[in-house]
């Protein structure tokens, strides 16, 4: 069960992600904190790149990077393409939006994976599985109007919109990552985790280097203005370790991407307590009840998909 305790792993440091970002993004530019972001966490990557090309140092390890061509690299791409995507939805709508709504609202990915399995590979659901998609629903209902006591109308709001969203190509991108690194023979792609994850970091680092200069860049003087914070430095790092412990996790061939992707939202227990304890948010009780029943729900999911 190695697969899940990395899992746990990743799951705490997602927490710890999601709670530096909410810091890197007060009352500060979204493109360039992401742009940032993207550039740290290539270069964290980089020395393994570097390395495994040109020395048989990391050879046999778990951070060699393998060799890849276009073929490999254009799966790369897209999932590039998805996870910006996500994170430039997730990163607007987290600045405008208490960590206690964006958390539990991310919690409910689990279930878009699921429904993107019964709607892509055709797999049916189990009464667990049900139930729990169903208290996921629920908490969804219930968190809507917790929010509206904190003047946040979610059937309007298209900052909850933006956090759906990014949630949703979450779980698209989630469902990717398993093609990508299943086995050739299992109907994968088989590709090294390791170059997934170098490479997808360059690959978004320019897309956001794009951004920045076409968007930001030329407006940077009539939005909110780009402050550096030491926190921008602690999302890459936060960031690019719980990946790496994911991308283990999928990358053995007894991990299950519907229970890695339930125990990763676990990261909200994380993000709710800085949430209380060093942003002050409000109406925490509603939320936690709100939130036990995102968690009760993933065990029921838990339970379903053993």
């Amino acid at each position: 069960m190695a697969w899940l305790i990395l899992a746990f792993m990743s799951a705490a440091l997602l927490g710890c992600y999601d709670s530096f970002k909410k810091q890197a993004l007060k009352s500060n530019a979204v493109i360039p904190v992401l742009f940032l972001n993207t550039l740290f966490s290539s270069l964290i990557f980089l020395p393994f790149i570097v390395l495994s090309a040109t020395t048989d140092t990391l050879d046999g390890s778990i951070f060699y990077v393998s060799d890849g061509g276009w073929n490999e690299h254009k799966y790369i791409l897209v999932k590039a393409l998805i996870v910006l995507s996500s994170w430039v939805l997730g990163y607007f709508g987290m600045k405008h939006l208490p960590l206690t709504i964006v958390g539990p609202i991310n919690a409910t990915r689990p279930v878009m994976v699921l429904v993107g399995a019964l709607l892509v590979f055709g797999e049916r659901l189990n009464g667990w599985q049900w139930a729990g998609v169903a208290l996921a629903v629920l908490s969804f209902l219930l968190l809507s109007k917790s929010g509206k006591k904190e003047g946040i109308d979610f059937k309007h709001d298209h900052w909850i919109w933006m956090i759906v969203g990014a949630s949703a190509l979450g779980a698209v991108s989630g469902l990717y990552d398993k093609y990508l690194m299943a086995p050739v023979e299992s109907g994968g792609v088989g590709l090294n985790r390791m170059l997934v994850q170098a490479w997808y970091n360059f690959y978004q680092c320019g897309l956001m280097l794009a951004m920045l200069v076409i968007i930001w860049w030329p407006h940077r003087k009539e939005i909110t203005p780009f402050h550096w914070h030491w926190s921008i430095v602690g999302v890459s790092l936060f960031l690019s370790t719980a990946d790496f412990m994911y991308f283990y996790s999928l990358s053995m061939p007894e991990a299950m991407i519907s229970i890695v992707s339930m125990v990763r939202r676990g990261s909200v227990v994380v993000s709710f307590l800085f949430g209380a304890a060093f942003f002050h948010e409000k109406n925490l009780k509603a939320k936690a009840f709100d939130l036990a029943l995102v968690l009760l729900g993933m065990i029921f999911l838990a339970i379903g998909s053993a």
